[in-house]
């Protein structure tokens, strides 16, 4: 193990590691910020500190049955179905599905529904009132882990065995999995206030799980779609947002001083 502290190599994969666990972490983020947000007030925080908790758990647990989890990408179920081909001659979609792939569909699917949910309550008249302040705490609060629970298990596979296809040192993985959880937990307060307090970024950020749900059925059915594509419109539809935010702030102060002269 000594040996990986003067590799190169090592420290070059464990860089590059770091960083695109961080990247796919940004899912999971965007995630517990919004379902924290539901829960009454003083258990956000609780909420938000044991969704982490959990995502570094699973990871670990993963990282330790390292085999299994790489067992899960043999095919489980072979439909038989040929689909027509697609430009250069491969399946136009997966018939076999691995452990994997059911998992990524199922999440999509979740993931879909939840963000189409929050959405449509957002669109619904009165949707503050609707929200449930006056139901049960702990009911709403486990509802809530529950959920994270269930999204967490399924970035936590995808996360390592994103892991396992850059290196095959394990002290790496854990290294870099343990650093990219602790960026969560970092970041996790301030962007759960920040959108909460911001309307239309709760929008966008629902927007973007819709969309992360959707690549992860097509992932499951053998459709991968870059990463890149995928958090480079996030970036530019954050960017936008950033612009207009900024725009609305000082509308905001010029509005407030001319009050006064009026």
């Amino acid at each position: 193990m000594l040996d990986l502290l003067y590799s190169p190599e090592a420290w070059a994969a464990f860089a590059a590691l770091v960083t695109l666990e961080i990247v796919l972490g940004i899912d999971n983020l965007i995630f517990i910020s919004i379902v924290a947000g539901k829960v009454p007030e003083h258990q956000r925080d609780r909420a938000r500190k044991i969704g982490i908790a959990l995502a570094l758990v699973l990871r670990l647990v993963m990282l330790a049955g390292i085999a299994w989890i790489v067992g899960l990408t043999a095919p489980v179920i072979d439909l038989g179905i040929t689909g027509a081909p697609g430009p250069h001659g491969e399946p136009s979609f997966e018939t076999a599905f691995s452990w994997r792939d059911i998992i990524l569909i199922a999440g999509g699917l979740f993931l879909t529904w939840k963000a189409t949910s929050e959405i449509r309550e957002k669109l619904s008249p009165g949707h503050e009132t609707a929200t449930g302040k006056d139901r049960g705490a702990s009911s709403t609060f486990a509802v809530a882990i529950v959920q994270i629970v269930l999204l967490d298990l399924v970035f936590s596979v995808d996360s390592i065995l994103t892991a396992v296809g850059m290196t095959d040192e394990l002290p790496i993985m854990v290294a870099a999995v343990v650093i990219a959880v602790g960026v969560m937990f970092a970041a996790s307060g301030p962007v759960m206030r920040f959108v909460q307090a911001n309307p239309s970024v709760v929008m966008l950020a629902l927007a973007f799980l819709l969309m992360i749900g959707m690549v992860l059925i097509a992932d499951g059915f053998g459709r991968h779609v870059p990463k890149g594509y995928i958090y480079s419109a996030m970036a530019f539809a954050a960017l936008v947002e950033a612009l207009n935010f900024v725009a609305r702030r000082r509308n905001r102060r010029l509005a407030e001083r001319a009050a006064p002269a009026e």
